[in-house]
């Protein structure tokens, strides 16, 4: 029961802390996702977690419960080690935002930390949703959240940037919606199962099509993702830094527990869906090289990386290990860029075109570090995004074999890995090396770094023992469980590898 109470404690902070000074309510904010943060490495460490049920409704509803394995975890922890730093970094950037916005800072930070706080909670409760119900209640909360600080704090044409974001957010919203609503009638209950709680068994093709569609729009991909460079672009800078890799991937988190419930649906469409996968993907990485706002690069940069979760989910059990831990990768590493484009906003009066930048590691080295850590999470080196990587390449050889006919699959999977490797030196370059255009070194908040580095850290520690041999296991089990309940009903073919 450990684990309620803290999961609890940052649903109660998005009550306590408007009521505190911006420096106070900023490191209650940050606390608030630290004690999760621990308890939920305990759970991984020592494998202590069961579910834990929370009331139960007459059918189609089901018993709503906490479920507590190693794939909420692994997403819980993601989303509590960034929510907690982007909340620090944020305490001076956002009061730089309201002074340029000419609002009263006192004021507008109790409002912004009331809906930074409730939209953090509500991803963190979602991956954490034993039923689909209150999965969908989350994603609402996190779409409408999202979208008010779009609304009140964005740049540019913030009003209707903000209401596009949430025109397809609300399209995306529908369709899983009803996804889950025919889940429910035919399954008499929207209760995910696990080893002591018999839940959905079957989705049918009509269910998973308007899931995927609607995922597909949230994740997004090619196609789709128009709303994205918008939305990620003119956001505050503390909310791209959370939209982007935490929100859009939990699209795929909800991809992936249907597929283990039925993964059937992929099998049928394996080929289409992971053609269009690396498609976008590749699209979207060429489309970084013509960005001149580092945002907006970044959110290509998003697209591209989405590409990856999606080719995953095709993949097999293996693919679908690939899948977690790409998202962790994916979290660290672009809440950690988004960050590092938001202190160059903050010191340099508003600077977002790149070819205006140019050699600024020479004054704000700090920054500039940080920013090499997160394309080195981006590219998987060094960091938990090689496991992320080997999982994937792993899911090609085990699901077409290792043979002339895969060939073209694993050169266009290893082609969107370089591809990945190549934009995030080249922008590196770009921005922070080459020729100086001011070579005097600035003073700036620690807070504008010291996160970002603190990120940059949890990501290369999870790449190594006892992290690592817990973690890994842990997803496998749980996936291996899940899958092999499917051979075995017959829903899947084939067998483990």
């Amino acid at each position: 029961m450990i684990m309620l109470y803290v999961l609890l404690l940052p649903l109660l902070v998005v009550c306590l802390a408007p009521l505190l000074t911006p420096k106070k309510a900023t490191y209650l904010s940050s606390l608030s996702f630290m004690l999760p943060f621990f308890a939920i490495l305990y759970c991984i460490l020592f494998k202590g977690c069961d579910p834990i049920p929370i009331m139960t409704f007459s059918p189609p509803i089901g018993e709503i419960y906490l479920n507590l394995d190693f794939i909420s975890h692994a997403f819980g922890l993601t989303i509590c080690i960034v929510s907690a730093m982007v909340a620090l970094f944020a305490l001076p950037y956002m009061k730089h935002r309201f002074e340029e916005m000419e609002l009263n800072v006192e004021g507008e930070f109790k409002k912004y930390i009331f809906l930074y706080q409730f939209y953090a909670a509500s991803m963190l409760w979602l991956v954490y949703s034993g039923n689909l119900i209150l999965l969908y209640v989350f994603l609402e909360i996190a779409l409408i959240t999202a979208f008010l600080l779009i609304y009140f704090y964005g740049y540019g044409n913030r009003r209707w940037v903000g209401q596009l974001y949430l025109i397809w957010s609300l399209i995306a919203g529908v369709l899983t919606l009803a996804g889950f609503l025919i889940i429910g009638i035919d399954n008499n209950t929207l209760a995910l199962s696990t080893g002591t709680i018999k839940g959905i068994t079957t989705v049918g093709t009509i269910a998973w099509m308007f899931i995927f569609v609607g995922m597909v729009i949230e994740l997004p991909v090619l196609g789709p993702h128009v709303w994205l460079p918008w939305a990620h672009a003119e956001a505050p800078t503390p909310l791209s830094a959370l939209l982007s890799p935490l929100t859009v991937g939990l699209a795929g988190y909800v991809l992936l527990r249907i597929a283990l419930i039925d993964y059937s649906f992929i099998e049928v469409y394996r080929m289409p869906i992971l053609a269009y996968a690396i498609i976008s993907s590749i699209y979207a990485g060429f489309s970084v090289f013509k960005q001149t706002d580092f945002k907006r690069l970044l959110a290509y940069s998003t697209v591209s990386q989405m590409g990856y979760m999606l080719a995953a989910l095709c993949l097999g059990p293996f693919g679908l290990i690939g899948l977690v831990i790409q998202y962790m990768s994916h979290a660290f590493g672009k809440s950690i860029l988004f960050s590092s484009a938001g202190g160059i906003i903050a010191v340099h009066h508003g600077m977002r075109d790149v070819n205006k930048m140019g050699g600024l590691h020479d004054s704000i080295p700090a920054i500039s570090n940080a920013a090499v850590v997160g394309f080195l999470n981006l590219g998987g080196i060094l960091t938990i995004g090689m496991l992320g990587e080997f999982f994937i390449l792993r899911g090609v050889v085990e699901t077409f074999g290792l043979n002339t006919k895969s060939l073209p699959i694993l050169l266009a999977m290893i082609f969107m890995f370089i591809l990945s490797v190549w934009y995030g030196f080249y922008t590196i370059q770009k921005i922070f090396y080459g020729k100086p255009k001011d070579t005097k070194r600035l003073e700036i908040s620690r807070y504008l770094y010291v996160p970002l580095f603190i990120i940059g850290i949890i990501s290369v520690l999870l790449l190594f023992p006892p992290l690592s041999t817990a973690l890994i296991p842990g997803i496998k089990s749980v996936i291996w469980q899940l899958i092999e309940g499917q051979i075995a009903a017959g829903i899947m073919g084939g067998v483990m590898p």
